[in-house]
């Protein structure tokens, strides 16, 4: 049985245009909602239980479907500016006025352009493991094991701690530990990204790195909002060195460079801590960060 709060969330929904969204809210109301964005193919369910708790601890913290993804109706979007759309669609159907964003991969993208079509809705930004967009200058080129593991029909397991953990025994057994949290939210049987909504995820990675890197600078230069990096040293996905330069863009800004496990938990994988251990300081330290310097009321 589940220890953690976050598994006891009931699905909520709220109609807009162009979708029935599903969510999900935990933690005290009254602050600024901080609303999490989902990494490529995945829904609600896949969100980490335990960072989902440290979260909620201080936080109004609201996890949704995008636009035709998982338990969200419509017709899945297929680029970076209609993800954005949605998540602003949501935004406002909840009659929200302002809100803090937290993107994981994919997620932190559509953040960033939420919050330059929209800078009014948002206050603060964590991206987390995210490509600002275009191709950066320095970074390694598109890893081709990585993009056919992303693209592949059915994401194994074995697969999603390839692609969000490091490649060290430690690695895989943290991962494994992470597949273990999630898996009761997603042995209850719900949606999964279907394949037309994974595609669409896919063509709108692909297209956002595909666009000119010098407009991509114009657009940092324009996000005024505070904004938290969260890197991985290790990260084979979003290279470490994408956050850094787009860093050096942004007029107020946070780099957390982890060495370790994929995104905001991160550390040295010779840790002696068991990797829940490891989760539970990771988690704290995003959560120290963001108070101090990101999402502090």
């Amino acid at each position: 049985m589940s220890t953690y709060l976050s598994d006891t969330a009931e699905n909520l929904t709220v109609n807009a245009a162009s979708a029935t969204f599903t969510y999900r809210r935990i933690g005290p109301r009254g602050g600024i909602p901080l609303i999490l964005l989902n990494r490529v193919r995945a829904t609600i369910d896949w969100w980490d239980p335990q960072l989902l708790d440290y979260l909620a601890a201080e936080h109004d913290v609201i996890v949704f479907d995008d636009i035709g993804v998982g338990y969200t109706t419509g017709e899945p979007r297929d680029s970076v500016a209609g993800f954005a759309d949605g998540a602003i669609e949501f935004i406002e159907a909840l009659g929200l006025t302002q809100v803090d964003l937290l993107g994981w991969t994919l997620g932190g993208t559509v953040a960033q352009q939420v919050a330059l079509r929209r800078p009014d809705l948002v206050r603060k930004l964590v991206l987390a493991a995210s490509n600002p967009g275009g191709q950066v200058p320095g970074a390694p080129g598109p890893n081709q094991n990585v993009m056919a593991t992303m693209t592949k029909p059915e994401v194994t397991g074995d697969d999603l701690v390839y692609l969000f953990f490091p490649e060290t025994d430690t690695g895989r057994v943290a991962g494994h530990e992470y597949l273990a949290r999630v898996a009761t939210r997603v042995a209850t049987g719900g949606p999964a990204v279907s394949e037309a909504a994974g595609k669409g995820q896919i063509t709108a990675i692909v297209k956002n790195m595909s666009i000119p890197f010098e407009q991509v600078a114009t657009d940092l230069q324009r996000l005024d909002r505070p904004v938290l990096y969260a890197t991985g040293l290790r990260d084979i996905m979003t290279p470490a060195v994408v956050s850094y330069t787009a860093a050096t863009l942004l007029a107020t800004v946070l780099v957390g460079a982890f060495d370790g496990l994929k995104t905001t938990v991160e550390t040295a994988s010779d840790d002696t801590r068991t990797a829940d251990q490891r989760l539970a300081a990771g988690g704290a330290l995003l959560l120290a960060m963001m108070q101090s310097a990101v999402l502090s009321r």
